[in-house]
């Protein structure tokens, strides 16, 4: 092939190539709005941000990716833990993780605060990242939350306790410390009250702390309900 022909060649891919670059770029950029919920971004929201970066959450905890990898994500927090579970965290870290071998400092968060990082936590939590990252997706499962869930082949129950409860809970010493290990549960309540427990966890205990879980359907907390009532 001829040097000239070789560089028409050439230059017909750089512009095909760049012709798809700006035409996903322009794309992408029209989406941004809807993909952000950049209708919600109220006050609170933008003083819960602001709640973020003031205490430096950033040096432990990453949100879509960005920050360090030595606490947990928190892109969905908001949907593991809701808003209570939020301020009750990062306002009595010594707390909720008296029993964890990584503690997080007290910050010194006021209780306005912890509204507003709240509230900025359920905005990331419902921004469209396709997935990403993708450790709270269903179907990513570590090989000790496998064992602990039932193995591979995971029962109805099982899956939906991976899916909305071991961010918190453990089983077989594989999950969160947020909440307590329920490796016995169903030697204390049965299933009805276990399902009772998700939906609205005062009224089985006044004094809980764990939040309502109203993301989780009614067919899942029926599985969790059945599958934690027989660990025992």
């Amino acid at each position: 092939m001829a040097n000239k022909n070789a560089f028409y060649i050439f230059l017909a891919g750089t512009l095909v190539s760049l012709v798809i670059f700006l035409a996903l770029t322009w794309d992408t950029h029209q989406q941004v709005d809807a993909l952000t919920n950049a209708d919600k971004l109220t006050e609170q929201v933008v003083a819960g941000k602001h709640v973020w970066e003031n205490k430096n959450c950033n040096e432990c905890h990453t949100i879509l990716g960005f920050g360090v990898y030595y606490a947990p994500d928190l892109t969905k927090a908001h949907k593991r833990i809701g808003t209570e579970g939020i301020k009750q965290v990062v306002l009595q870290p010594e707390v909720v993780f008296k029993d964890s071998i990584r503690k997080m400092p007290n910050l010194g968060v006021t209780e306005q605060e912890a509204t507003d990082l709240a509230a900025f936590l359920e905005w990331v939590s419902n921004i469209d990242n396709h997935d990403w990252p993708p450790q709270d997706s269903a179907d990513r499962m570590s090989a000790a939350e496998r064992r602990a869930t039932g193995g591979a082949g995971l029962s109805r129950g099982a899956a939906a306790f991976q899916q909305n409860c071991i961010g918190c809970h453990s089983i077989g010493g594989a999950g969160g410390s947020i909440g307590p290990a329920l490796d016995t549960v169903g030697t204390k309540y049965d299933a009805a009250t276990i399902e009772a427990i998700i939906a609205d966890p005062k009224s089985v205990n006044p004094d809980a702390k764990m939040p309502p879980q109203s993301n989780v359907s009614d067919d899942d907390r029926q599985a969790i309900g059945e599958f934690l009532a027989k660990q025992q």
